[in-house]
């Protein structure tokens, strides 16, 4: 995509200091954590949204691909630049426009790092809940266009849950606002749910008006150990059960304990064939409640059980299930972990059975797999490690990884629970969503009929 005169354009559009094509800016803009790669010939940081419009309504009157970028954290492909063109970071879009916290909202442009709300909204005594691992730098714009969760969503439910109103540029540079300020409108289709979640694929988030909640009183953590891991996904299973939902549950297995261990020897985790970790917040009596419920219904299955004695005891735990991503490649200096087949969802009643087909499928292929996640909602992350100079690791991983996405659709689940298709899981939407493909295509075409909207992404 070399054009002086294109070029010139977009420049006066944006600025010079905005726009870049040198190899080595572009470079950075090619991949993400997945196997997937693309180089963009051009990267621009608009700031504002006329400045969108203006950008995305130059490329399609030249059919140049487009891609939005927040801050490259995504593990399936979703903002790699695969047929090239245009990649818009939208990193410098990073402002709180509005705290309106007596309507229990706020107003935000894309760029900003979900972090950086919470530590703004804490003062006042307020949280925005989904609650990402990349949740220190991670955008907003991302979040939303995956709709991205986290430890807290068993509890809190899902970005999608936060999403009011969204302003969008369409793929013709036009710019449309979905929903209101309202807490619930029945106004026409809901267009802002057709948005978050469609990975760019369909329009650019330029602003947001998310919900935001009361930050609890309380909180307490508890850490229950168990034999393997199909007698913690039983414990899963009787707690939600019991009537109490936690506003946390999240999964750690033996491998992945021990690589948490290795990498911090201070942490200390138990070793065992698996622990849990349950949080609940409330009130004092809510939350003691909780935790009592909790451990009667793990008492039956567990090693042991316990109690945060205080919030640095509860937040060194929590600290611990944060090393999860740096730690996962400490078990053997040699192998290294690659994303893919790593974000399964299955129903509840058969998260003891996936827990066993991973291990299955892990001796099957004699592939180290380190099993975590956000259990509470049935989101288990399967992290893989293999030598990367060999070839044959390269094709167990891939075998492997295959198997663990098929049974998760065989068992009425999903091949992604939180971070999204993109180009790396693609391949499995049709067996997944069947017909309802067919749907997402049509629409794919209605918005964006040159196919310029972050193309080869989503299956459409």
């Amino acid at each position: 995509m070399q054009n002086t005169v294109l070029l010139e354009k977009l420049q006066e559009i944006a600025g010079n200091t905005r726009v870049s094509t040198s190899t080595a800016n572009i470079y950075c803009y090619s991949c993400d954590a997945s196997q997937i790669r693309g180089m963009p010939d051009i990267v621009i940081r608009p700031d504002t949204t006329e400045q969108v419009s203006k950008i995305v309504k130059l490329a399609y009157e030249n059919d140049i691909p487009v891609t939005p970028r927040g801050a490259g954290t995504g593990l399936a492909g979703g903002a790699v630049p695969v047929e090239g063109g245009i990649v818009l970071d939208m990193s410098s879009m990073n402002r709180i426009l509005e705290l309106d916290l007596d309507n229990l909202q706020v107003v935000v442009e894309p760029g900003l790092i979900q972090e950086k709300l919470n530590a703004r909204l804490e003062p006042y005594g307020f949280f925005f809940p989904p609650d990402p691992g990349s949740s220190a730098m991670c955008t907003l714009g991302g979040l939303i266009a995956n709709n991205g969760s986290g430890m807290r969503s068993v509890k809190y439910g899902t970005t999608r849950n936060y999403v009011l109103a969204l302003e969008v540029v369409l793929a013709d540079g036009t710019v449309i606002n979905t929903g209101s300020k309202t807490m619930k409108s029945v106004a026409g289709y809901s267009l802002t749910d057709l948005f978050v979640g469609s990975e760019g694929t369909l329009g650019i988030i330029t602003k947001a008006i998310l919900k935001v909640r009361a930050l609890p009183g309380e909180r307490s953590v508890m850490l229950a150990s168990f034999e393997n891991p199909e007698l913690a996904g039983k414990a899963v299973v009787k707690v939600l059960s019991s009537g109490i939902i936690p506003s946390a549950c999240e999964i750690l297995d033996s491998n992945i304990i021990q690589a948490i261990n290795a990498y911090d020897p201070g942490v200390g985790l138990p070793q065992a064939g698996a622990i849990l970790l349950f949080e609940v917040d409330g009130t004092e009596n809510s939350v003691n409640e909780g935790i009592r419920m909790i451990e009667d219904a793990c008492r039956s299955l567990a090693i042991d059980i316990r109690t945060a004695a205080n919030k640095e005891e509860r937040e060194e735990i929590w600290a611990a299930r944060r090393l999860v991503g740096a730690a996962v490649s400490r078990l053997d200096p040699l192998r290294t972990r690659v994303y893919v087949g790593e974000d399964i969802g299955v129903p509840i009643k058969e998260i003891p059975r996936m827990l066993h087909k991973v291990r299955e499928i892990s001796e099957e292929f004699c592939l180290p797999i380190m099993t975590y996640g956000h259990i509470g909602d049935g989101n288990l992350h399967t992290g893989m490690c293999i030598d990367m100079l060999e070839d044959k690791d390269w094709e167990k991983l891939n075998l492997a990884a295959d198997k663990i996405h098929r049974t998760a659709i065989a068992m009425g689940g999903t091949v992604t629970a939180e971070h999204g298709i993109g180009g790396a899981r693609a391949e499995y939407l049709e067996l997944e969503l069947g017909k309802a493909l067919d749907v997402m295509i049509i629409i794919k075409n209605a918005l964006d009929p040159k196919g310029i909207m972050n193309p080869g992404k989503m299956g459409v």
